[in-house]
């Protein structure tokens, strides 16, 4: 092979532009540069000249990056090798450092990052090279000798025939705590750690000679002290790679007499720290440092094998966070963050021993309950983990609430098999969270026919946004005294083609889920003021347009912009509508929800509470907000009459109304029993099937001109 006297580099990858790439940097640093495409030619070059570094891809067909470190090892080439790739899996890492690569740079690559690596390595080479330098220099000399062994980083020893210390160097010391005087004569099981000392056996007091190749095999040395121990390994242990080759002299018949052993073992520390570390990083969520999809299903593998020997149960389950796109949206990504870790901290809490927690997604986590007598008891892990959540969590200053679905599957009634499993928790999940959220589910085998159409309604609903099959009906909002119809409130219905006029309780839950409810809900607010301002050109002037708006719309960063758009898009004053939301969304985020309807109330639009009383039925935060309106829901209008603990939270909600100076309107009012009621206890306005089932916009228009309840027998029954 030709020598060369100054640093050289062989590049080595199977991509052109990669490999040119390469090739331009090293040069712009004043390297001497050779170059192989692929691991053939890389092999060619390496038959031909010396190179002090070589930058190595891994995967490149037909003959690898780690068979070229195969032919580097056995060739016995002087090069070190610097591995550049975009393979990252763990057995890939693994393999490099087996091999003895000088690093592991992830492509793609910081220019400023992997020139660092490259300076480094060539300085550790120059040391190397002066090292011999001394060698030569020193090399018939004993203080050669004690120069290299007591300056080595590594333990040098010698035992005698029966595998006592004879010698040792300075590095027990430093590595172990022992002073070399305790172990002289000692036999070398004193430290070698006991669930190890077969596999010593044969290797510490090695009787092979140096003309064969030593073993490198990593066993654990215990040391003196048990502070000096790594604190991921076993208790007062270090781990060490260890070669050793026997000692033998001429006797005078001829034959070999086996005198010793000489040997030395390599501190692994580091390289074990950093196989736990990518080990750790493959099999865990960074963030939350719980098990990933990887680790998770590895577990549930074996869990499922151990159960179906055992003949108990077991059950996954599949949680996802209601809402959580929206605290990224209006708080940003590192206050996610924040969530998402206390979240995680809460769920372990809930947990017992032996059960696997696992982050598979955004705001998603499986969890993995083995060795279960039946389902009361993943029920009760369920309750345990929505009870945990209820309270507030505090994050940069903000009071998040969290809520959480779960689907449960069990084993074997769900499935037999970890997809199987999993996937049907999955569909149990969607399933509460079209039911309103914050609740637990065991799968069915109906749920296979529920996902399907939820699948199917998804599809229908983006094209139905396409085709405009959404329309508005109208419900009045009735004065209790004179009979006027003082407001309206929009009603969203989507005119599907084949199946008819869907409510919105069977599509806002998916719309939430699949984001589409932003654009739904802007076509809402349109459409009613367009539909507003075409009643006020017709005489209604006096008449307000109410309408309930989702939780992801309010908390939109652009809401607020958009109401005021089309406030004055339409020339419309802010008293012409009245926003209606839910206490739920209120507490989710309560000073951002505020700031909000703060600014909408300074425009003149109206706010108003829906189904108040079925939330958290918190009052004080009613002192905080520029509400105007409480709506009474219509689960208590329902069951009015004078004996009920319904008419008693009726009579409570309007008193407070009353109290506070707020507006009450009733919804649900079907019958004369329950108007009287309401009228006698002073609620102010009324919205029900006994005025109107929702309307058509000709329709409502057509009731508006008309008037019918003013001057009628229902204003006047008693």
């Amino acid at each position: 092979m030709i020598a060369r006297e100054e640093p050289t580099l062989l590049l080595v990858d199977d991509e052109p532009r990669m490999l040119k790439s390469l090739r331009d940097l090293m040069i712009a640093s004043n390297y001497q540069v050779i170059t192989a495409l692929g691991g053939q030619e890389a092999v060619a070059r390496l038959k031909e000249s010396a190179f002090d570094i070589m930058l190595l891809d891994l995967k490149m067909p037909g003959f690898s990056g780690h068979q070229v470190m195969d032919f580097v090892e056995e060739k016995g080439i002087d090069t070190t090798v610097i591995v550049v790739s975009g393979e990252t899996s763990f057995d890939a890492m693994s393999q490099v450092l087996r091999r003895r690569a000088y690093d592991y740079i992830k492509k793609p690559y910081a220019p400023d990052e992997l020139l660092h690596t490259v300076e480094n390595a060539v300085q550790q080479r120059s040391l190397h090279r002066q090292n011999k330098e001394i060698y030569n220099k020193l090399k018939a000399s004993e203080r050669l000798h004690r120069y290299m062994v007591n300056s080595s980083p590594d333990i040098v020893y010698m035992l005698d025939d029966k595998g006592c210390f004879t010698f040792v160097n300075d590095r027990i010391v430093q590595l172990l705590g022992y002073q070399k005087d305790e172990l002289i004569g000692k036999h070398h099981s004193e430290i070698v750690y006991f669930e190890d000392m077969e596999q010593a056996r044969y290797v510490f007091n090695e009787r092979r000679t140096d003309d064969r190749v030593p073993r490198n095999v990593e066993l654990r040395l215990k040391c003196r002290d048990a502070d000096r121990a790594p604190k991921h390994f076993e208790t007062n242990t270090i781990p060490i790679e260890l070669s050793a080759t026997g000692i033998y002299g001429e006797e005078a018949d001829g034959k070999k007499q086996f005198l010793g052993t000489y040997g030395i073992a390599r501190d692994m520390t580091e390289r074990k720290e950093a196989e736990r570390t990518i080990n750790f990083q493959a099999y865990h969520d960074l963030l939350t440092q719980l098990p990933n999809r990887a680790l998770f299903k590895d577990r549930l593998n074996l869990a499922l094998a151990q159960t179906k020997r055992s003949g108990q149960r077991l059950a996954v389950m599949f949680l996802d966070l209601d809402r959580f796109k929206l605290v990224n949206d209006t708080l940003g990504h590192i206050c996610g963050d924040e969530l998402l870790q206390a979240v995680s901290h809460r769920l372990r809490e809930c947990l017992r021993e032996g059960d696997t927690l696992a982050r598979v997604g955004g705001d998603e986590f499986t969890l993995l309950l083995p060795q279960i007598y039946g389902p009361e008891d993943a029920e009760a892990i369920a309750k345990k983990i929505i009870n945990k959540l209820k309270e507030p969590f505090y994050i940069e200053g903000h009071e998040l609430y969290v809520t959480i679905s779960i689907g449960i599957a069990m084993y074997p009634h769900d499935g037999t098999s970890m997809d199987a499993l999993v996937k049907n928790a999955d569909i149990a999940m969607y399933c509460i969270k079209g039911r309103g959220r914050n609740d637990y589910q065991f799968f069915t085998s109906d749920m296979n026919e529920v996902s399907i159409r939820r699948l199917s309604l998804e599809r229908d609903l983006r094209k139905a946004l396409e085709a405009e099959q959404f329309v508005l009906h109208f419900q009045p909002q009735v004065d209790s005294v004179s009979g006027k119809i003082v407001a309206m409130e929009a009603l969203v219905r989507w005119e599907h083609p084949d199946q008819g006029l869907i409510l919105p309780s069977e599509f806002i839950g998916v719309a939430e889920e699949t984001g589409l409810i932003l654009q739904i809900g802007e076509w809402i607010v349109r459409k009613a003021c367009s539909t507003l301002r075409s009643w006020h050109n017709a005489g209604l002037a006096d008449i307000r347009m109410a309408g309930n708006l989702s939780e992801i719309q309010v908390e939109h960063k652009d809401f607020v912009a958009l109401m005021i758009d089309v406030i004055k898009e339409h020339s419309l004053a802010g008293e012409n509508l009245e926003v209606e939301i839910t206490e739920n969304l209120i507490m989710q985020d309560m000073d951002n929800t505020i700031n909000k309807l703060v600014k909408l109330s300074e425009r003149g639009v109206k706010i108003a509470i829906d189904d108040f009383g079925t939330g958290y039925s918190s009052l004080s935060y009613l002192q905080r907000l520029p509400i105007h309106t409480l709506k009474i829901d219509r689960a208590f209008v329902r069951e009015i009459n004078n004996t009920t603990n319904e008419t008693c939270i009726v009579d409570a909600i309007i008193a407070m109304a009353r109290g506070m100076k707020l507006n009450i309107i009733a919804e649900g009012v079907e019958s004369e029993e329950q108007f009287i009621y309401l009228r006698n206890k002073g609620c102010a306005e009324m919205q029900g099937f006994l005025f109107s089932h929702p309307l058509a916009e000709g329709e409502a228009k057509r009731l508006l001109l008309q008037r019918p309840y003013e001057d009628s027998n229902l204003m006047n029954a008693s």
